[in-house]
């Protein structure tokens, strides 16, 4: 099997030159193209313009065999993470040559990727690097041979240019909005001509462009707790304060300027609007990535165990005087602590007298960060509400915020008696 893996959103001429070599390898050995096609959301986590079935036909029509779809990953993880399983999948399914188009020589790549591969890591790869996705894959597919003993051989061609410009699919798309969904003569001539026609006839029956569903995601954004929007997938502590300041929402670019206040970029607020409204839960994402983690796809940097080892690592350096990004660079650099991290340990509360009759053992308390900034919990009792901050010693109250803030470890408490009063139970992963 040739392989590729894409939105084709919408297939342009770009991609018509990725099918045409997978096809001229696929004809040499007698085998089929299967794209491989993301459904649902984008590997950018953002709704598509054109449906599934509308870029399926426009692949099929350009010289691909068969399709397989990719759904439920891109609203849910990030690149680094889908990419492993990505590659995985089509490693198990026989892919046996991957087709894909960079800008730099192909020595360059597999000298990029070389470092990543060495260090086993493949996230944060640097944004200044050319054709940083491409790296990133070829640097990937390099790390599962270990797993599955066998990888896919990758082909380059140039990226598709038209008058020496570079074809983009963004491009394509803005350009047909503005022209109130007529395709303009400009975009015509970066798209085969079976894509005209298949795209016409998706604006026709009004499936052009595909969007959001605005009432839930601003109704979410507008009305959910500050503790259950911090239990959302992707959001930090900055992101829930700033979303919460920003209400009443109307509008998603009112959204993306709250979430522009907490620095987070493009991707990343895709990312986030996506779990929002999808209603993906810090615990769905842990549970998701320690199943593939079974499966030994995700890298060892990337495990949630690593993500908590490395939370306590810089909490215990932060202690000794570093700045978490000193600690942080230490433990790319593979320095470790003696002792493991704590999975469960207390933390005291702040009560006033008449709030104690309300309280009762195993009540579940809801963690939170308060718009100054502090750690705190909510209790609901038969009476009401209880809300407290946490008191912690200054190392487990910066591992703990370090949690908060990974965007995917869940986080529990539970009410405790002690013998020193009622503390808080809290429980990671």
């Amino acid at each position: 099997m040739i392989g590729i893996s894409a939105d084709f959103d919408p297939v342009h001429k770009g991609h018509a030159s990725l099918i045409g070599k997978a096809r001229e390898i696929a004809d040499e050995k007698g085998d089929e193209v299967v794209i491989y096609l993301n459904k649902g959301y984008s590997a950018n986590h953002a709704p598509f313009f054109v449906s599934f079935e509308g870029r399926s036909k426009m692949a099929l029509e350009a010289g691909a065999d068969r399709i397989v779809p990719i759904e439920g990953l891109h609203h849910r993880l990030t690149m680094s993470y889908t990419v492993p399983i990505r590659i995985a999948m089509m490693i198990q399914d026989g892919v046996t040559d991957y087709v894909d188009a960079a800008e730099v020589n192909p020595a360059q790549i597999k000298k990029y990727a070389a470092r990543f591969i060495r260090r086993g890591i493949f996230s944060g790869i640097p944004r200044n690097l050319p054709n940083r996705n491409v790296i990133r894959w070829y640097a990937v597919n390099e790390f599962l041979y270990q797993r599955f003993n066998r990888k896919m051989e990758f082909h380059f061609i140039p990226e598709g240019k038209v008058n020496g410009e570079k074809i983009s699919g963004r491009q394509i798309r803005s350009e047909i909005l503005e022209n109130n969904l007529r395709i303009p003569g400009s975009v015509k001539r970066l798209l085969p001509k079976s894509t005209v026609r298949i795209l016409e006839e998706e604006i026709d029956k009004g499936t052009v462009p595909e969007t959001r569903n605005m009432d839930v995601l601003l109704k979410r954004l507008n009305t959910t707790s500050r503790h259950n929007l911090l239990n959302t997938a992707h959001l930090n502590a900055e992101a829930v304060e700033h979303i919460i300041q920003g209400r009443w929402y109307q509008a998603e670019n009112q959204v993306w300027a709250s979430l522009r206040q907490a620095d987070y970029g493009p991707v990343l607020s895709r990312l986030a609007l996506s779990c929002v409204e999808e209603d993906v839960t810090r615990r769905e994402i842990y549970e998701l990535i320690q199943d593939y983690e079974k499966q030994g796809i995700i890298p060892p940097d990337q495990t949630v165990e690593r993500v908590i080892e490395r939370d306590w690592f810089v909490a215990n350096m932060v202690e000794t005087g570093l700045t978490s990004s000193e600690a942080h660079e230490k433990f790319l650099n593979g320095a470790r602590t003696k002792d493991k991290p704590l999975y469960s340990f207390d933390a005291g509360l702040h009560l006033r007298s008449f709030e104690l009759p309300k309280l009762e053992e195993g009540l579940k308390a809801y963690l939170y960060v308060d718009k100054r900034g502090v750690l705190a919990c909510e209790l609901k009792t038969k009476e009401g509400k209880v809300k407290s901050p946490l008191k912690l010693p200054g190392k487990m109250a910066t591992y703990l915020r370090l949690l908060v803030d990974s965007q995917i470890i869940p986080l529990e408490g539970e009410l405790v008696k002690r013998k020193r009063g009622w503390r808080i139970r809290l429980i990671v992963g």
